[in-house]
């Protein structure tokens, strides 16, 4: 199954067989099975069934691609990552969110800083997806400010006892287990804490205008005992978090191009059938120019996020990098929508029509994994070599870390 827009720069020629065909099995489950039930999930804030979806999901093997196949994964490549990212938002970005949080942020960081032991009990589930994980970090009273985190571990003979709250966290209703980062004595250190735990509660938050067909709520730690194994042992400081985030904020910037495409795709369709004065709306000026600048910002987007694929298979990507494309390809693709959602006048804000939807997720996706200010910060730390961060004390290179 092929691509129905227009590769208007011939990107088809840079992949390969490999990469198209898992993207066009992508893009075929996500239309057929997924997006006739995204309207109804969006409208009535009912998260799809993420139980179901991981199983379905593990059999294509597109839930932790990258990791290799030793620990049961597909053991592909970033750019494959990022492809399989761009067809599930193409459909809404709650779907993008889960293949994101389940490869990024639950699997890397096991994978990357996990022992040999909890690899082999836990990649494996999660690949397949008979097992579905979080990632704890953001909490209620810190986003961007993640240093100064007030949930706490502390070592207490043969366990570890956790406590605080972890807020906007997805799939935390449904997860077997969380990845959790909390501050110790040594410094802030990832943490496996399994559903059912004493002391550790798992909650839906709901009246969300955003993501509303995705799982999204609090975890909650009170007196919460783990065993002393269940650390993450090679997980030292918050530059470990933050390694998860830079591969989740990759897979994004990958994204959001899928959802600035249907934009685009639904706006172009619709200028063509529109009839006013006698003639297509996409025979005007003003809307050419409108479908026109899309055009070139996804294509735009599409170049940055490709190469920086090819930069994260050769292990040259560096984190700034990695910010600049989730920085400006989230800005185009919450453009995109907001043209789209214009040129389709009045249904523009009807849940018939995509662009309305993907205007809200986009609002989400604008915030989390670095907000576009912290993303700005990053960069210009990185080209001047001072940093312009609230309570930054000395020049600091943006290249290690965040």
């Amino acid at each position: 199954m092929g691509f129905t827009w227009l590769d208007y720069y011939e990107l088809d020629e840079l992949f390969s067989d490999e990469e198209k065909m898992t993207r066009n099995e992508v893009r075929q489950f996500m239309e057929q099975e997924i997006k006739p039930h995204i309207i109804d999930a969006f409208h009535h804030e009912k998260p799809l069934d993420v139980r179901e979806l991981t199983l379905k999901m593990g059999r294509l093997g597109i839930i932790g691609a990258f990791i290799p196949r030793e620990y049961g994964a597909s053991g592909t490549n970033y750019v494959t990552y990022g492809l399989i990212c761009q067809e599930a938002e193409r459909v809404d970005s709650a779907l993008r969110s889960l293949i994101v949080v389940e490869s990024a942020l639950v699997m890397y960081p096991i994978f990357r800083f996990g022992s040999e032991q909890q690899k082999r009990k836990w990649l494996p589930l999660i690949a397949r997806g008979d097992a579905i994980g979080c990632f704890g970090l953001t909490e209620p009273n810190h986003g961007s400010d993640i240093a100064s985190m007030e949930t706490v571990a502390k070592r207490d003979s043969d366990r570890w006892i956790i406590n605080g709250t972890k807020q906007w966290i997805s799939e935390s209703s449904v997860a077997d287990f969380a990845v959790v980062w909390a501050r110790t004595e040594e410094g802030i250190r990832g943490f496996l804490v399994e559903r059912g735990t004493e002391g550790f509660s798992q909650s839906l938050q709901s009246r969300k205008g955003s993501m509303r067909a995705g799982d999204v709520g609090e975890l909650a730690f009170s007196d919460c005992r783990i065993p002393a194994d269940n650390i993450l042992p090679k997980s030292a400081g918050i530059g470990s978090a933050f390694s998860c985030l830079n591969i989740a904020r990759y897979g994004i910037s990958w994204g959001v191009v899928g959802a600035a495409m249907d934009c685009y795709e639904t706006a172009l369709n619709y200028t063509k059938e529109r009839i006013q004065f006698k003639a297509p709306i996409a025979s005007f000026q003003l809307v050419q120019e409108k479908l026109v600048k899309m055009l070139i910002e996804i294509t735009k987007g599409q170049l940055l996020s490709y190469r920086l694929g090819r930069l994260m298979d050769e292990r040259k990507a560096k984190p700034p990098q990695i910010s600049m494309a989730k920085k400006n390809n989230v800005a185009m693709a919450r453009a995109c929508a907001m043209t789209a959602r214009e040129l389709l006048g009045a249904n523009g804000i009807s849940l018939d029509y995509s662009p309305i939807r993907h205007m809200a997720n986009l609002e989400a996706v604008y915030t989390y994994e670095g907000t576009d200010d912290m993303h700005t910060l990053i960069l210009g730390r990185d080209i001047t070599g001072i940093s312009a961060f609230e309570g930054a004390k000395s020049p600091k290179s943006g290249n290690k870390g965040d």
